[in-house]
């Protein structure tokens, strides 16, 4: 025996999407229903563990064994629950999960050539004999969670005998799509190194990082006082019934001579700027009211589990493009900044319920809840957070990469990238707090928007105009950015071209560190760690400029599998993130000694013992891979008694 396709069905009365995998598998009533395996790629047995049947031998040796390869459409879902199940049949220690080394997840293996990361979707595009049973979901609800108004009961096989039969073709026909989907991406392997990864990702998501519950109960009533104080004002100033309702309020407002196509965020946030007096106070009321980042805190209360850490937050090679991990449950990747002093005084006015005293000192309830987000997460006892991040990552890749050297000159002597292309952009010294300070800021919004191609536009979608760059000054600046850049706009080319004639040719073409190769339906980019970006299905288009440009299928912004027009500076961008990610899966390499429990983008955040220094932190977190010399990496870290940025 050398591998084992496995897929189950589960029971738990914890919604699986709110809650997560972890705290859905401790749930009292989690049961394993059907347990689908076939050995070798052999004859598939479905084992109805529901119907009272016992696990067979064999199958406990496989799953214990280390030598033994498990595979799995998102295989961490599997190995949790298979987890608790030999924790409740003695084969696994309270708190113990079966060890990620020997499992390979086949929905990462889809993620990494750019297909869907649902087993239906993967199933569909690849054209597979055995596709995924339509009728599942309706099973899947019927066995898998309570039954609809039964006081917390379930429905037994017994319930519906026929139906049950469905539910087990289902199981069956899951393992087989699964193995399917692994025969027909044999020829495109993932990398025993992302293998490597990927346990250290699975580590991370076991360890689970510590909630302060306490504080996130206190957060949740305080943010509930002040939607129900919210609300009343609002219902006062405009005599309306239901606070909450969006046509109510609109019609409010339309009858105040306030257009209001959308409530949105950006809508209010657009709307405020002309409205009258009367309008603009019912407008930020309405903002308040619909402030959703406190929602955090029960997405936290949601998902906690029995030991006060929150588990399973960050997907592998969850982003489309760039195999950068994405978030799930609370979303770390876009919890809200924090600015506010004192930010242990505000904690215990939250702790302590001292609503009138937050009120008053800072008018806005929801919005200090917010910035305090982050501190609800906390080490465990007699432990310190560090945190750990890159300095201006994706501006040191991107100079490296293209070999924009004043750039990578700045970098080695510490210096300040902003003031810097400022200096390039208008040719005079730029200092943060000294000479020609004021174009510091022009370099910034230069720096985040015109990297990957970008002009007048995303410079207003970065705020240009609300920091104060008049509308005649946007394309002087789009200019004066690329002339002081004239490498990374021709490295924009170069990839363009490199795509181009992979894509047209079918063939290979090598630039710099990079490998651009057309591939029996994909286009893969290789980058320096070896690692390739994937693109289904590419082929020339005309773009909506009359031009050429490349067009591959992927998932796009509306969740679904649609064809997506690229170009150079995108395909640029994408490679960067893509190198970006992959210094940040070698910093998880050379920490792993170190308990790390969340990393977001570009920083990590450990639970270390007091003697730990921040100092010893940077320095493993920034030594480059061989892959990387001459890329000048710089990671600055701080220590904390709670999250919270420096």
């Amino acid at each position: 025996m050398e591998n084992i396709s496995l897929d189950i069905e589960t029971y738990s009365s914890e919604d699986l999407a709110k809650a997560g995998v972890y705290r859905y598998a401790e749930s009292p009533d989690f049961t394993v229903l059907l347990i689908g395996y076939s050995f070798d790629d052999g004859q598939i047995t479905v084992l109805d563990l529901a119907s009272g049947a016992a696990v067979p031998q064999d199958l406990l040796d496989a799953l214990l064994s280390p030598s033994v390869e498990k595979r799995a459409f998102n295989a961490a879902f599997e190995r949790i629950c298979l987890s608790r199940l030999l924790r409740d049949l003695g084969y696994l220690a309270e708190g113990e999960f079966l060890p990620p080394a020997a499992w390979r997840c086949t929905m990462v293996h889809c993620a990494a050539m750019g297909l869907p990361m649902s087993l239906a979707g993967a199933g569909t595009v690849l054209g597979l004999d055995k596709q995924k049973l339509a009728e599942g979901k309706d099973l899947v609800r019927f066995f898998c969670r309570p039954a609809a108004g039964g006081q917390g009961t379930r429905n037994l096989p017994s319930v519906d005998p026929e139906r049950w039969e469905q539910f087990k073709a289902y199981n069956r026909r899951d393992v087989e799509a699964e193995t399917e989907i692994r025969r027909k991406l044999a020829g495109y392997p993932v990398p025993e190194s992302v293998w490597a990864e990927y346990e250290l990702d699975q580590d991370v998501n076991d360890r689970g990082i510590r909630v302060d519950t306490g504080f996130v109960a206190a957060a949740l009533e305080m943010d509930r006082a002040s939607r129900a104080e919210l609300g009343r004002k609002l219902c006062r100033r405009t005599g309306i019934a239901n606070p909450n309702s969006v046509p109510e309020i609109r019609g409010w407002l339309e009858e105040h001579g306030q257009e209001a196509k959308s409530l949105t965020k950006a809508g209010v946030k657009e709307m405020l700027e002309t409205a009258s007096p009367e309008a603009k106070e019912v407008l930020q009321l309405r903002q308040q009211l619909g402030k959703t980042s406190v929602r955090k805190y029960a997405a936290m209360a949601g998902s906690v589990c029995r030991d006060g850490r929150v588990r399973g937050m960050f997907q592998f090679h969850g982003a489309a493009r760039s195999g950068r991990w994405a978030g799930r449950l609370v979303q770390m990747q876009n919890l809200p900044q924090n600015h506010l002093p004192a930010l242990e005084d505000l904690r215990t006015l939250v702790k302590t319920g001292d609503y009138s005293s937050l009120k008053t000192l800072y008018g806005s309830v929801p919005d200090v809840l917010s910035e305090l987000i982050r501190t609800a997460f906390v080490p465990a006892e007699g432990k310190k957070f560090i945190v750990c991040d890159f300095s201006a990552i994706e501006a040191r890749v991107i100079a490296w990469l293209a070999g924009e050297g004043w750039r990578r000159e700045v970098f080695a002597a510490g210096g300040d990238i902003y003031c810097a292309s400022a200096s390039a952009m208008f040719h005079v010294p730029v200092e943060k707090h000294g000479a020609n300070s004021d174009l510091r800021q022009k370099g910034k919004i230069a720096e985040l928007a015109l990297g990957y191609g970008g002009g007048t536009g995303a410079l207003r979608a970065m705020g240009a105009l609300e920091m104060g760059v008049p509308e005649a000054e946007l394309q002087p600046l789009v200019d004066a950015w690329r002339n002081a850049n004239p490498n990374i706009c021709r490295l924009w080319k170069e990839v363009d071209r490199a795509v181009k004639t992979a894509v047209r040719e079918k063939t290979t073409v090598g630039m710099k560190d990079l490998r651009f190769s057309y591939r029996a339906g994909w286009l893969l980019i290789r980058l320096p760690s070896g690692r390739a970006l994937a693109y289904a299905q590419p082929g020339l288009c005309e773009n909506r400029f009359g031009g050429e440009s490349v067009c591959y299928m992927g998932t796009g912004t509306t969740k679904r599998w649609e064809k997506i027009e690229s170009y150079g500076p995108k395909f640029v961008e994408n490679i960067v993130q893509g190198i970006a990610r992959d210094l940040l899966a070698n910093a998880i390499r050379n920490l792993q000694e170190y308990p790390i429990v969340a990393h977001i983008h570009d920083e990590v955040i450990l639970e270390a013992d007091p003697s730990v220094t921040v100092t010893e932190i940077c320095r493993k977190m920034e030594k480059c891979p061989d892959w990387a010399k001459g890329l000048l990496l710089r990671a600055d870290g701080y220590e904390c008694e709670f999250y919270r940025k420096d």
